[in-house]
C-alpha cells in the first residue's frame, strides 16, 4: 500500500446517479475498493460556492439535498458520514479557513462517496469553494492541503470538467445524445493539461471561449483545480471513469498518484 494517499476529481453530474445503477455509479464503486482506504476524506464540492473559504467542522454532519424536481427516493437518501472537527481544524490551519458549523455533506460529496464508501464509517469534512478568488488562487489552496496526502486523508474534487446545464436538459428533452465538439473539444484539452501538469493552462482555461461555452459560471471547473494544485509532478495521472452524462456532461474522473 502506497504511503501517500492519491488525489481524486468525481465528474458526479445527475443527482440521479447517486441512486443509479449504471456506469458512473459502478465506476465510483469501484475507484472505492481499489483505492487505499483513508483516515479521512476532504472534499471540494461544487455546490459550496459563497464568497469565502470554509470548512465544515460539525461532528455530525447532515445529508444536504440540494436540489429541486426528481424523485422522492433521491431526497431520502441519507449518508450518515461522521465529521472531524480535528480534521477540520487541520484544514484551516494549512489553508486559512474559517471553520463553520453552517454546510454538511451535499450532493457532490454524498452522490460519489455513498457509492465509494457506502458503510459511511470514514470521517468527511467539507472545504467551500470560494467565488472572490481567481482559479490559480484555487490551485494555490490545493497545493496547501497536498500535506494531507501524508496524513492518510484523501482529498476530492466533486464537480464537472464540462458543465453546460442548458444544453444538458435541452439534450435530455430532445433525445438528443450526441457530445457537442466544443464538449468533447474542452475535456480533451483538460485531460491533456492535466497529463502534462500543466497548471497554468488549467487556470486559463475557464476564461477561453470554449471555457465560457462548457461553464457558463465556473463553480464545477473549480474543484479540479484543487486536485490538481494537491498533486505534484511525480504523480501519474490516470482517468478510471470517462464519457459524458446527458450528451455534454462529462463524466471524466481524474486520479492522481
Amino acid at each position: 500500500m502506497p504511503s501517500r494517499m492519491p488525489v481524486l476529481f468525481a465528474g458526479h453530474g445527475s443527482p440521479m446517479n447517486a441512486i443509479s445503477d449504471n456506469n458512473w455509479s459502478r465506476g465510483f464503486r469501484a475507484l472505492g475498493e481499489s483505492l487505499p482506504r483513508p483516515n479521512a476524506i476532504v472534499c471540494i464540492s461544487a455546490h459550496w460556492y459563497v464568497p469565502g473559504t470554509l470548512v465544515s467542522s460539525n461532528q455530525q454532519p447532515r445529508t444536504i439535498h440540494d436540489f429541486g424536481g426528481f424523485p422522492l427516493e433521491l431526497y431520502q437518501v441519507q449518508y450518515p458520514a461522521p465529521g472531524s472537527p480535528k480534521l477540520a481544524g487541520r484544514v484551516a490551519e494549512l489553508t486559512g479557513a474559517e471553520q463553520s458549523e453552517d454546510w454538511g455533506l451535499d450532493h457532490g460529496t454524498w452522490s460519489v462517496l455513498r457509492h465509494m464508501y457506502p458503510d459511511a464509517d470514514i470521517p468527511v469534512v467539507q472545504l467551500s469553494v470560494d467565488v472572490r478568488l481567481q482559479p490559480a488562487a484555487h490551485i494555490d489552496l490545493g497545493r496547501a492541503l497536498a500535506p494531507l496526502r501524508d496524513e492518510k486523508t484523501l482529498i476530492v474534487g466533486s464537480g464537472n470538467i464540462t458543465h453546460n446545464l442548458r444544453h444538458a436538459f435541452t439534450s435530455m428533452q430532445g433525445g438528443d445524445t450526441k457530445t457537442p465538439e466544443w464538449a468533447a473539444r474542452f475535456d480533451q484539452g483538460v485531460a491533456a493539461a492535466l497529463e502534462r501538469h500543466d497548471n497554468e493552462w488549467l487556470a486559463r482555461a475557464p476564461a477561453t471561449a470554449d471555457g465560457q461555452v462548457n461553464h457558463p459560471t465556473p463553480d464545477h471547473y473549480l474543484p479540479l483545480l484543487y486536485v490538481a494544485g494537491a498533486s505534484s509532478q511525480g504523480d501519474r495521472v490516470t482517468f478510471p471513469v470517462t464519457g459524458f452524462d446527458l450528451a455534454s456532461l462529462s463524466m471524466r474522473c481524474v486520479l492522481c498518484g
